[in-house]
């Protein structure tokens, strides 16, 4: 067993513990899948990473485990690795920094303060069917005048987004995941003129409420600005639900999406694994 230098931050917040949680291990060439993942697995938490030596043309490598299984790409474990990696004395080659990870290599830029990452494209979209919408239905109890728009956004890990009508609505929500029967869906609704964000978005996994969820704003983000929803860069609001304050920012440049959060280093030391 090898010490291991360790972070865990907070994702999508400038305040510690108002953003989404992700556990971070450097320097883990050497460790087998299995250690890996009995590792996330013992964490707890949505995403665990780990980061290792790049291949050619990246700056470095990860790997992104949930505590059930690892996968390919996930927004705020992507913000929160590179962080991680640019405080422990990471130096990029360019001016964009390029992320390794098993769904490729991943730009991310600095945006001030904040990182930002290029969302990935969607895997899946258009109008979701009828069986889908009720579904949602059954697992939200919201009434079919409360959606107005319902559609594939999958950009890996198998989103389903429903626009609502009403933000009162959003925030009523309790889901039934019997009833969802393992959909991934993410709600999304306009916020009031004078909340100071722009959306509200809430993110149900197939067993749980995600707090503030990058992959899932960054192909909200391609649906709205598609739709002419969204007519500009905006930002958007998460987690109130389970008592977090997430902020996300999209922005448009050019025909790419681009997905950046403020991340807050809650936890620095070691592990031995």
């Amino acid at each position: 067993m090898t010490r291991r230098p360790f972070t865990q931050l907070d994702v999508f917040s400038a305040v510690p513990l108002m953003g989404n949680p992700l556990a971070v291990v450097h320097r883990a060439d050497g460790l087998s899948d299995a250690q890996m993942a009995r590792f996330a697995n013992w964490t707890n938490l949505s995403e665990t990473t780990f980061l290792t030596e790049p291949p050619e043309g990246a700056d470095y490598a990860v790997r992104i485990f949930t505590p059930a299984r690892e996968l390919p790409f996930a927004g705020h474990p992507t913000l929160g690795s590179c962080h991680a990696w640019l405080a422990a004395g990471g130096q990029p080659k360019g001016g964009t920094i390029i992320q390794s990870c098993a769904a490729g290599l991943i730009p991310i830029r600095r945006d001030g303060a904040r990182l930002a990452f290029r969302a990935p494209p969607l895997v899946r979209s258009g109008p979701a069917d009828d069986e889908v919408r009720a579904r949602i239905l059954a697992g939200t109890g919201l009434p079919p005048e409360a959606i107005e728009a319902v559609e594939w956004i999958d950009n890996g890990p198998g989103w389903c987004g429903a626009l609502l009508r009403d933000v009162q609505a959003l925030r009523s929500v309790t889901p039934d995941y019997a009833a969802l029967g393992g959909l991934k869906l993410g709600l999304v609704a306009r916020a009031p003129s004078d909340a100071g964000w722009d959306f509200e978005l809430r993110a149900f996994t197939s067993s749980y409420e995600d707090p503030v969820t990058g992959s899932l704003n960054a192909s909200v983000g391609q649906w709205l600005m598609r739709t002419g929803v969204a007519t500009g860069d905006y930002v958007a609001a998460q987690g109130a639900a389970l008592g977090r304050d997430g902020r996300v920012h999209v922005t448009r440049d050019g025909g790419e999406i681009w997905v950046g959060g403020d991340v807050t280093a809650c936890i620095e030391g070691t592990v031995t694994i």
